[in-house]
C-alpha cells in the first residue's frame, strides 16, 4: 500500500497538480483537509507525511506512523514547540519561497521611507501643489542582520541601488559584494553603521528580545528599523520609546508577537511606526511555489533520499 499523504491546507489544488505533474500521483495515497477540520483517528492513525500550517498539542502524538512534516511557512517556532514533535520525524520547512516576494516588498518599504509619494497622493486628495524632494538610498548602508537567503538577494537589489551593504551571518562568512559580514557577536557594529536595519532573524532563543532598549540605543538617531523576520525579535515597548523620543527616526513592521495586531497596540498609533499586515512573503502564486516544493520533496522521501530544507533543531530554524 502506498504512503498516505496528508495535505492539511484550504488550497490543496496546486498540491495535487505539482504532485500529479512530477509523476507522484501512483505512488501516494493523498488525502486533502481544510485547515480548521480535524483529521479522522483513521487519518492520524494512517498519515506517514503531512503538509500543515501547524498542528495543536497532542495531535502528533496520536500519529504512530508520521515520519515527515512539511511546513507550510519558513518559520517553525510554533511547530519546534510541540512536545509531541517527536525526534525521529523529519521537519522541512518553506525556506526560499519567498526569494522573489519578499525581498520587493522590502524595497517597497525602503522607497516608502525615502520617496514622498504618500504625502503627495494626500496632498493629491486636497488638490494641493507641493513640491516634495526625496532622499536618494545611494550612498546609505544598509545593515541586514540575517543574511540568508532572502537577505541575500535583497542585498543583490540594494546593491544594484547603489547602497553600501553589511550584514551578520552565522559564522561571519564574506559574501560577494557585500562591505562586511559579521558574525552574529558583532551585531552593535552593524546598528552602529547602519542607516537602515533589516531584520531577517528567525524567532529563537538566542534572537528572542535582541532588539531591546540597549540595542535600539546602538543605532544612529536618522536611522529607521525594518522588521520582515519575527514579530519576537523587538521588545514591542522599547521600540514605542525609541520612536516616540526620537532616538531613532522611526520603523517598518511587517511581523509581530501577536497576529492580527490588537487593535489597542500603541504600534497602531505611534508616529514613525509603520504597521504592515504581515504581506512580505505574499505572493499570488505562492501555493504553487510551495507545491513545487513539496513535490521535489515527496519524491525524495518515497526514494528515501535526502529531503530539502530540513530544520536544525538545535538551531531552531
Amino acid at each position: 500500500m502506498p504512503p498516505r499523504l496528508l495535505l492539511w491546507t484550504d488550497q490543496a489544488e496546486p498540491y495535487r497538480a505539482a504532485i500529479a505533474a512530477a509523476g507522484l500521483e501512483g505512488r501516494v495515497a493523498i488525502e486533502a483537509l481544510p485547515r480548521k477540520a480535524m483529521p479522522s483517528e483513521e487519518t492520524l492513525a494512517g498519515t506517514e507525511a503531512m503538509l500543515a500550517w501547524g498542528a495543536p498539542p497532542g495531535l502528533i502524538g496520536r500519529m504512530p506512523r508520521l515520519r515527515w512534516i512539511q511546513a507550510l511557512t519558513a518559520g517553525v517556532e510554533g511547530w519546534l514547540a510541540l512536545p509531541d514533535l517527536r525526534p525521529e520525524i523529519v521537519l522541512t520547512c518553506a525556506r526560499g519561497t519567498h526569494r522573489s516576494s519578499m525581498p520587493e516588498n522590502i524595497l517597497g518599504a525602503l522607497f516608502h521611507i525615502t520617496k514622498p509619494y504618500h504625502a503627495i497622493a494626500l496632498d493629491q486628495r486636497e488638490r494641493r501643489w507641493t513640491r516634495r524632494v526625496s532622499v536618494p538610498l545611494g550612498g546609505k548602508t544598509l545593515g541586514i542582520l540575517g543574511l540568508g537567503a532572502i537577505g541575500q538577494e535583497v542585498a543583490r537589489l540594494a546593491r544594484a541601488l547603489g547602497m553600501r551593504v553589511i550584514g551578520t551571518r552565522r559564522g561571519g562568512a564574506p559574501l560577494p559584494g557585500l562591505a562586511e559580514v559579521f558574525p552574529p557577536d558583532r551585531t552593535e557594529e552593524v546598528l552602529a553603521q547602519s542607516d537602515f536595519v533589516l531584520l531577517l532573524l528567525p524567532a529563537t532563543p538566542e534572537t528572542e528580545n535582541m532588539m531591546d532598549a540597549r540595542r535600539l540605543a546602538r543605532m544612529r538617531r536618522e536611522a529607521w528599523l525594518l522588521n520582515f523576520g519575527r514579530g519576537a525579535l523587538i521588545v514591542d515597548e522599547d521600540l514605542v520609546a525609541a520612536v516616540r523620543e526620537r532616538r531613532i527616526a522611526g520603523a517598518v513592521l511587517d511581523v509581530f508577537r501577536e497576529e492580527p495586531l490588537p487593535p489597542d497596540h500603541p504600534f497602531w498609533t505611534t508616529e514613525g511606526i509603520m504597521v504592515l499586515p504581515h504581506i512580505g512573503g505574499l505572493h499570488p502564486e505562492r501555493d504553487a511555489i510551495v507545491a513545487a516544493l513539496l513535490a521535489d520533496n515527496l519524491a525524495r522521501f518515497l526514494d528515501g533520499r535526502p529531503l530539502r530544507e530540513v530544520v536544525d533543531r538545535a538551531a531552531g530554524y
